[in-house]
């Protein structure tokens, strides 16, 4: 088994992985002002940004799911890797190597781990790619390619690659580079035939499928044989494996990713070829989906990067072929199109041709003409349903018109409505007022039902004490200031525990009290709860007008220290109040000097004060 990776090298991953940049591959950030990012969650579903990075500190924490962290944890959470994995790829990232306290400096052993999986991907990649380029019995592939308007340096930029119609050429190779039958069966590149392990893909042409952040994760490929050579599917994938999952992968977003934030745009298409005739047409925008339908999970990818919500608009949009296929699938989009807050649209080439194809045949102009002329998908999938029926018949209206008014009355953007019931109106030759009713009748069956959440959802939050409750915010803006400004809170020793009333904040005084170090990092606290709240005083803006100063974060440690002093001078008059002078003298003056002197202590606070919350 590999060693544990070095605790000082684990520190300096932290402090030199830039949590922005880390962040920013997976959420379209902007400024928050004060030094801070923000953008949508990708953790939970949310309109409104509520995700926010604080870069000076190296952390990050969700406002609206309570979810925070430095960069490995955000790394760990939203890819699903071990800590060890997410140390791994963050060292990469940096080029820093690491030192494993057992074993050297690098893992070893028959030990399984995400790395060694996205290596071997990414030396088929490689490997294929040479086949690709060299091999006399690719010539066939790349005349294909060739044909499809694709030549050597386009290959070269989407890493087009040819898989020998070989047993286990592929597999000879990884084997010789050190990696075990185990881990090359996981990682989707060998399988176990009858007389031992091959190769899953012979010959075919390949294409990677990398993940958001650029890892080859698996493979696309399309058989070149005939249907009486090889009787397997043309198309095929690689397999579900602990890197690779479909629903969660989109073909070409990691080059497409930095246009489709600046242009607030994606062109959704369907095939890989298609991606790369969109990508050379001049559409970086382009993607597509691997050998599944566009579902939730590829939706909350997009809306992230398209900063998705009720203040940016943006768009969606979707290109089918014009067969009937197509034109279903472009219904099933306009189902899932309320997950968007974006506009979505459809662009389908009357002659049913792909991307690809519509390329090939007519030039990159006509593919830029294609997106060009997008027309909203709800104006499309209305039309889509009108084909459906006989609109010379009485009966055929009708059902139409029952078919269509739902249709409509999912538009989002309301005053869109009452102009696309009069559109319909006049397709079907039914008076507005008909359609209106129609329409209003089918928004109110529309309208959503409190979602019930799930046991797992339902998470405690009643010891959390609320952001903005008046009574607290004086020891909140005094933690915050102490853990993210910790060498203006001079006189931090000196603030009594009893200064803080809620249970959580005097936890979170407690957890900082325990430690020597004024910078405290996550994983020094040990309480879950602890670590969220922590995230979020560590995240949190301070309040003030200006920019924070020390004379700022002095004033409001002295009015909380004023404010707990004053608590006490009352328990000292209470117990003042119950002594007798005469019976118990040297407790009398003694409480009384105290009082004197904590009296005399408050008002050196209150003047320091002057100008707090």
């Amino acid at each position: 088994m590999a060693g544990r990776i070095k605790d000082e090298d684990v520190q300096h991953i932290r402090d030199h992985a830039p949590i922005d940049d880390v962040v920013g591959e997976y959420v379209q950030l902007k400024s928050a002002g004060g030094g801070q990012k923000k953008g949508l969650c990708p953790f939970h579903d949310e309109k409104s940004p509520s995700f926010h990075v604080t870069p000076s500190k190296g952390y990050f924490h969700c406002f609206g799911c309570q979810t925070g962290g430095d960069v490995i944890a955000f790394l760990m959470k939203i890819d699903h890797l071990t800590f060890t994995e997410t140390i791994e790829r963050l060292a990469d990232r940096i080029g820093y190597t690491l030192r494993y306290e057992e074993s050297g400096s690098a893992p070893s052993g028959p030990s399984v781990n995400r790395s060694r999986l996205v290596a071997a991907n990414a030396l088929a990649a490689t490997f294929f790619q040479e086949q690709l380029n060299t091999s006399p019995d690719a010539a066939h592939g790349r005349d294909l390619l060739t044909k499809r308007g694709f030549d050597k340096n386009a290959c070269q930029t989407f890493g087009v690659g040819y898989a020998p119609d070989s047993w286990d050429a592929l597999t000879k190779h990884l084997r010789a580079a050190g990696y075990t039958i185990e881990e090359l069966e996981l990682a989707g590149l060998s399988k176990m035939g009858e007389r031992g392990p091959i190769d899953k893909f012979r010959n075919r042409l390949t294409w990677p499928i990398r993940d958001i952040s650029g890892d080859v994760v698996g493979f696309g490929a399309r058989k070149l044989a005939s249907d009486e050579e090889d009787q397997g599917p043309k198309y095929l994938n690689t397999s579900e494996t602990p890197i690779y999952k479909k629903s969660q992968v989109l073909y070409g977003l990691d080059m497409a990713k930095k246009e489709i934030a600046k242009k607030r745009q994606v062109v959704i298409v369907e095939g890989y070829t298609d991606v790369m005739a969109a990508h050379l047409a001049g559409i970086t925008t382009a993607v597509a989906t691997c050998g599944t339908a566009f579902g939730a999970e590829h939706i909350r990818i997009i809306r992230r990067l398209l900063m998705d919500d009720d203040a940016f608009r943006g768009e969606v949009i979707f290109t089918f072929d014009g067969d009937a296929a197509g034109q279903k699938a472009a219904m099933r989009a306009f189902s899932e199109d309320q997950k968007f807050v974006t506009q979505t649209f459809v662009a389908v080439e009357p002659d049913g041709l792909d991307p690809c194809d519509l390329r090939q045949i007519k030039g990159d102009l006509a593919l830029r003409d294609l997106i060009a002329k997008r027309v909203p998908l709800f104006e499309f999938a209305i039309r889509t349903e009108l084909k459906l029926h006989n609109l010379t018949t009485a009966e055929g209206r009708v059902n139409a018109l029952n078919a269509t008014a739902p249709l409509v009355a999912q538009i989002r953007d309301k005053s869109l409505r009452p102009e696309y019931s009069r559109l319909l109106a006049g397709w079907l030759g039914i008076e507005v007022e008909i359609v209106t009713s129609a329409v209003s009748q089918g928004a109110r069956r529309n309208a959503p039902v409190a979602a019930v959440q799930s046991d797992e959802d339902q998470v405690d939050q009643s010891w959390r004490p609320h952001p903005q409750e008046p009574r607290l915010l004086l020891e909140r803006e005094v933690l915050k200031a102490r853990l993210q400004m910790p060498d203006l809170v001079t006189t931090w020793s000196e603030i009594e525990e009893a200064a803080f009333t809620h249970p959580a904040y005097v936890e979170m005084k407690r957890v900082i009290d325990a430690h020597a170090s004024s910078t405290i990092q996550i994983d020094e606290v040990s309480d879950e709860r602890m670590k969220t709240l922590f995230t979020e005083l560590t995240v949190e803006p301070i309040r003030s007008d200006g920019e924070v100063s020390a004379r700022y974060i002095e004033s409001i440690v002295a009015r909380l220290r004023e404010v707990g002093i004053s608590r006490a001078i009352a328990d000292l008059k209470s117990n003042l109040q119950r002594l007798n002078p005469v019976e118990n003298p040297d407790e009398y003056n003694a409480a009384f000097a105290s009082l004197v002197a904590l009296e005399t202590t408050r008002r050196g606070l209150h003047d320091l004060a002057i100008g707090s919350l």
